[in-house]
This record gives C-alpha cells, sequence and structure tokens, in this order.
C-alpha cells in the first residue's frame, strides 16, 4: 500500500495524488486513441455516447453530487444545446461559435432554473426540475417555425470552420477523437473547479447549509453558480448528441432520459468524477447487454419475460434500488473497496466500510 507523506498545501490539492495515475490514465488514453482502428464500428459509436453521457455525468456530480442539488430536468438541457447547435448550423454558423454558444445559452437557462430553485429542497426541488423538462420539451414541440415541432430537425455533419474545409463525419474517427478531448477537457476543468474556493463551497453547501451559512459562504450565489455550470456542461454535450443522432426532434428528451442521466450517477458513485465516467460505461452497454440476453433467450422458456413489454424500465427500477440499498457509494465505491481489500490483506476488516448511522446536529437542521 502507498503512503503519501503530505508537507504543503499543494500536495493536498494537486490534480492525480502520485505518479503512478499518469502512467494508468496514459494507458487508458492511448488503448483509447487506438480503439477506433481496433472496434467495429458499432462499438466505436457506442463509445461515444460514453463521452456523451459521462460529460452529462460530470455536469450532474457538479450540480447533484458536488452541491446536493437534486434535478431530474437535465434532458431538457441537453434539448436546448442541441437545438441551439442544430438551428444555428442550419443558419451557416460554423461549429466552433456555435458549440460555445450552445454551452453559454444553456448556462443562462440554468442560472434562470437555479433562481427560481433556491427556495426548494429535496423533492419539491426535483419536482420542480421535472416540470422546468415538460416546459422544455413542450416548447419545442409547439415552436415550430424554429424546431419544426414534431417533426425534428436534421443535423448535418460536423463542420468545423464553414465551408466544407474540415469536417467530422458522426461515424468518423475524427468525431470519435473529438467527443474524446471534450470528455478530457470537461474532466480537466471539473477537478481544477473543485480544488478551487467555489468547488470547496459546493461542497460545504451539500454537506451542511447551516454550517456553510455559518462560515460566509453565500449559498444563493453558490446554488445559481452550480446550475449555470452544470448547465453549460450540459449544453455542450447536447451539441454533440446532436451531431452523434444526426436527427432530433422532442421525444428525444423525454423524463425517462433524465431518469438515465441521474443513474449514471447513482450506480456510478455520486461523490467523485469516476463514477460519472463508470456509470455512463454502465448505463450506455446496459442496451445492448440486454438485447443479448433476448436473444439468447429465444426458444428458451425465459423468452415470454424476455421480450416483455417495459422490461427496460422495471430492470432500470430495480438497478437503482439495488444499488441504493447495497452499494450507495456506486461502482467506484465497490472499486476502491476491492483495492483496499488487496492492499490490506490479509489484515483487512469487514467493518471498514460500515456504513454510520450517526450524524452531526447541523445536518438535522438542512
Amino acid at each position: 500500500m502507498r503512503f503519501i507523506f503530505k508537507t504543503d498545501y499543494d500536495q493536498d490539492i494537486r490534480i492525480l495524488r502520485h505518479s503512478g495515475y499518469w502512467w494508468s490514465y496514459g494507458l487508458l488514453l492511448a488503448g483509447l486513441v487506438a480503439a477506433p482502428y481496433v472496434l467495429s464500428t458499432y462499438m466505436q459509436s457506442q463509445i461515444v455516447f460514453v463521452f456523451i453521457y459521462a460529460i452529462v455525468g460530470v455536469a450532474l456530480m457538479i450540480l447533484t453530487g458536488f452541491t446536493g442539488q437534486a434535478s431530474i430536468g437535465h434532458a431538457a438541457f441537453l434539448a436546448i444545446g442541441a437545438y441551439t447547435a442544430a438551428y444555428l448550423q442550419k443558419l451557416g454558423v460554423p461549429f466552433v461559435v456555435y458549440f460555445p454558444v450552445a454551452g453559454i445559452l444553456t448556462g443562462i437557462i440554468g442560472v434562470m432554473v437555479g433562481f427560481p430553485a433556491l427556495r426548494l429542497h429535496g423533492i419539491y426541488l426535483v419536482i420542480a426540475t421535472i416540470a422546468f423538462g415538460f416546459i422544455v420539451e413542450e416548447i419545442l414541440a409547439r415552436w415550430e417555425s424554429v424546431t419544426h415541432g414534431n417533426e425534428g430537425l436534421k443535423v448535418r455533419a460536423l463542420d468545423m470552420f464553414g465551408g466544407g474545409t474540415v469536417t467530422f463525419p458522426r461515424d468518423e474517427p475524427s468525431f470519435f477523437y473529438l467527443c474524446l478531448g471534450v470528455l478530457v477537457l470537461v474532466l480537466v476543468a471539473a477537478l481544477n473547479l473543485m480544488r478551487s474556493p467555489t468547488g470547496r463551497a459546493f461542497i460545504a453547501i451539500r454537506d451542511s447549509e447551516t454550517a456553510a451559512k455559518s462560515m460566509g459562504v453565500d449559498l444563493a450565489g453558490y446554488k445559481v453558480k452550480s446550475f449555470a455550470i452544470s448547465a453549460a456542461i450540459t449544453g455542450l454535450a447536447g451539441c454533440l448528441f446532436a451531431h452523434k443522432m444526426s436527427f432530433i426532434s422532442p421525444e428525444m428528451f423525454t423524463l425517462l432520459l433524465s431518469i438515465e442521466f441521474i443513474m449514471v450517477i447513482i450506480i456510478g458513485g455520486a461523490f467523485g468524477l469516476h463514477g460519472a465516467v463508470l456509470g455512463a460505461i454502465f448505463m450506455v452497454m446496459l442496451d445492448p447487454l440486454l438485447t443479448e440476453i433476448k436473444d439468447a433467450a429465444q426458444g428458451t422458456p425465459l423468452a415470454g419475460i424476455a421480450g416483455a413489454a417495459g422490461l427496460k424500465g422495471a430492470i432500470y427500477g430495480l438497478i437503482i434500488m439495488l444499488f441504493i440499498l447495497f452499494e450507495p457509494l456506486g461502482l467506484y465505491g465497490r472499486w476502491l473497496k476491492v483495492k483496499l481489500f488487496f492492499q490490506l490483506f490479509p489484515l483487512y476488516k469487514k467493518a471498514t466500510f460500515k456504513r454510520q448511522k450517526t450524524y452531526v446536529k447541523s445536518e438535522r437542521n438542512r
């Protein structure tokens, strides 16, 4: 087991704890760079969706995991980013312009949502974000002059500078690398954000609003800031999502998609950015896995169950219940436990991660 003796504050806030992480992440990045030339087009496409889901997962992690503000309306932010990109591309605007515009516009709308949500907590905040999702879905369906209503909008291949000089077709390795690059930048930005005073204020609000307020943290300002940052990142993901799908319509941004995004951080682990990536991998790869199981069940007594309508939603609900009951730290928490077991073996104690039933007094006043 590696012990790190810290002698100054810089060591405490560095992005990676020790040099071993540089090697492991470097190898992972090299594997991803080689992936388009090794994997099939289908698997390459699935990994692109993992990148997009992971970007949204990072956005939700900032809002829900680090600030403690629940949201089941992020499909609406994704839709705003996607429609902004599609509409501006239709007007002839190049990607380098409408990509940041999609993020900024979605961030501004995130501020507009954040202000009314300041006085809401828990289930009431969840209901408010659900209502926001329904409002956006209805606007997309009714504002036909811009969104084409339920007919949807076609999205052409990504054109970086306009004029068709540098294009990124959605099934080409170039688009794969672009999404990978955006994910890496978002992860690095989020890591730096959480090391900053703003990130530490987010965590203080999550742990105890009363304690944070007593330390002089501006609760309203930081909550709105958290909504804005989370929405802006989701808007960037929406831009990539629109290009990957090549067609968008209001039916693609429903409440079910918002629930899938929440599942990303519940399953991955809502206390670290690793959880956003692991949860995205699980959620995107779950569909192909269910399809494989369905095909394998053909001709067996289980064929009727495998082909039942609504099975996917039932499995989603069951997975959420199992993770909340038996592994609230998610897949990343499970990975940390397995790693610690081998590091401490044979001195590992079963009660190391026993859940504490006590809490500080200030949490009773939240």
